[in-house]
């Protein structure tokens, strides 16, 4: 996995990307680079409220990811590897469900004016589970700020996903299926999803257990 110095991990709320990106980063002794949902103060009140609060919850985020970026548009070659578990592309993804005609011409301007000229990752994981699962999930950790989640909108959030990466070329692209996987409590399937990114011989594959 030498080759692969910047990994980003995604999927929807609830998937495991954050804890899997924990996993990977100490195994490969790589940076470690997170969203931060706590941080945002629109956000808790977005669940409740998305008609209202979904412009300054996403520009928020927009501007976080985009400041947490900005070291990549001038790599370092003798750098450490980096894993993160987002990818500032799918941005807009959630400004599409969310947002309204005039608020998303106007996200979509300051997008293009503030995205980082970063390079593309060298691989994107993305991980997929049934929104059933995703709520189980999200519902089991259960962080403050995701205690307004309503099942239509993990469902949405699913759907979109697919979509997303079903057009995805920027980077080469393993979709992993999560519904048996537990990266976190299961050393075997850990190792597993490893090696798995280590055989990749295509720009996208597909790995799923049972």
């Amino acid at each position: 996995m030498n080759p692969l110095r910047h990994i980003a991990i995604e999927g929807p709320i609830g998937a495991g990307k954050t804890s899997l990106a924990r996993r990977l980063a100490e195994r490969l002794g790589a940076d470690l680079l997170l969203e931060q949902p706590e941080d945002n103060p629109f956000l808790a009140r977005f669940y409740q409220d998305m008609a209202r609060y979904a412009l300054p919850a996403q520009l928020f985020f927009l501007f976080q990811r985009a400041r947490q970026l900005e070291p990549l548009a001038q790599p370092d070659m003798f750098g450490r590897a980096m894993v993160a578990d987002f990818l500032i592309d799918k941005d807009p993804l959630f400004a599409r469900i969310t947002l309204s005609g005039d608020e998303l011409v106007l996200y979509q301007k300051i997008y293009d004016a503030i995205r980082p000229r970063a390079p593309a990752p060298d691989l994107v994981v993305y991980l997929q589970a049934q929104p059933g699962t995703l709520l189980e999930r999200v519902r089991r950790r259960r962080a403050a700020y995701e205690r307004g989640i309503s099942d239509e909108y993990l469902v949405l959030l699913a759907e979109s996903y697919a979509r997303f990466f079903h057009y995805f070329s920027a980077a080469p692209l393993l979709i992993v299926n999560s519904e048996n996987l537990n990266f976190v409590a299961r050393d075997s399937d850990f190792e597993l999803l490893v090696e798995r990114m280590r055989g990749m011989r295509s720009r996208r594959e597909f790995f799923s257990l049972g």
